[in-house]
């Protein structure tokens, strides 16, 4: 499949407690599916020839959930950081993460980081997973860093450019997104990648996350590179 100048796809898993819900399923099994779907997107990205892809798995506003949720996402999520990443590690994926890591488990902040390692060197496809993120919080923390080296003398006010202020952001080893896609029919971005988004193009699907497959992505993709990209020219 041709993707023109697609490179990374930013996307927001929108619909696995509804989609739970239609299948009189506790949320739990909603996020377990959902999870599945993520691995199969993830291959069929790689097969595409994206070289980037973005998720947001779970944002700093989710910790306001219900607290049997968050705890079986985390539960979740240890486990698929235990054996679910597998499969992607196996496709040469490589995998790091994004977001306050402070208000995440010791144990599950130690298991991010035995993946990071284990894929640093593998080169099909790089896999960002946002947790714990929040794109509000992400600006604070890259002001305070160029701050401090302003305090520090290590940085002239007049060198503060896009440029600059982009490198101090999580996402500064990889582009920004040529196209994010939303699923499950809602239409805003929640916090998701406010500076990296600027540009990008936007898709927002009607499917539930779950119910999210390789033949959606394809379609998507096709209707991507009908579009004409300006960059704020006109």
């Amino acid at each position: 499949m041709t993707t023109h100048n697609l490179q990374h796809i930013a996307f927001i898993m929108d619909g696995n407690r509804r989609w739970a819900k239609q299948h009189s399923l506790p949320i739990a099994a909603g996020h377990k599916k959902g999870a599945e779907t993520l691995v199969n997107i993830a291959k069929a990205a790689k097969n595409a020839g994206i070289k980037y892809m973005t998720i947001y798995a779970f944002s700093t506003e989710n910790w306001s959930r219900d607290i049997n949720e968050v705890n079986a996402l985390m539960n979740l999520l240890r486990s698929y950081l235990d054996s679910g990443f597998k499969e992607l590690q196996e496709n040469d994926v490589k995998i790091f993460f994004i977001g306050e890591r402070y208000m995440l488990a010791e144990d599950i902040v130690q298991k991010m980081q035995k993946i990071e390692q284990e894929t640093a060197d593998n080169k099909s496809v790089t896999l960002c997973v946002a947790l714990s993120y929040g794109g509000r919080q992400e600006i604070v923390a890259a002001t305070r860093k160029i701050a401090q080296k302003v305090k520090e003398g290590t940085l002239n006010i007049d060198a503060i450019t896009t440029e600059e202020f982009a490198s101090n952001l999580y996402t500064r080893d990889i582009p920004d997104p040529d196209l994010m896609i939303r699923t499950s029919g809602e239409y805003r971005l929640s916090n998701y990648l406010p500076w990296q988004t600027a540009y990008s193009e936007f898709y927002f699907s009607k499917t539930l996350w779950p119910d999210f497959d390789e033949k959606e992505l394809t379609s998507i993709i096709k209707e991507y590179t009908r579009r004409e990209r300006r960059y704020g020219k006109s």
